[in-house]
């Protein structure tokens, strides 16, 4: 399950360069994923995720117990 994030599910996506002369050859859109650790204060213990950085953003909007609830829900992570 690697270059997919574990909170929105954002994957690569495959699609063309183009050249000036229209020229088209395959390539990979890959999205900004960093590896981090957040604090999760109901199990007072640290977690590991693979995350986009949009991912950072909905943690820190929601709240990591939230959005790891949501996550799992929607089939994008299984256990953390």
């Amino acid at each position: 399950m690697s270059r997919v994030c574990q909170i929105t599910g954002k994957h690569r996506m495959v699609g063309n360069n183009v050249s000036h002369s229209n020229v088209k050859t395959k390539r990979e859109f890959a999205p900004n994923l960093r590896t981090k650790r957040f604090w999760l204060e109901e199990e007072k213990r640290f977690v590991t995720l693979k995350v986009s950085t949009s991912g950072i953003r909905t943690i820190n909007k929601k709240g990591l117990a939230a959005a790891l609830k949501d996550a799992k829900a929607a089939g994008f992570i299984n256990k953390y």
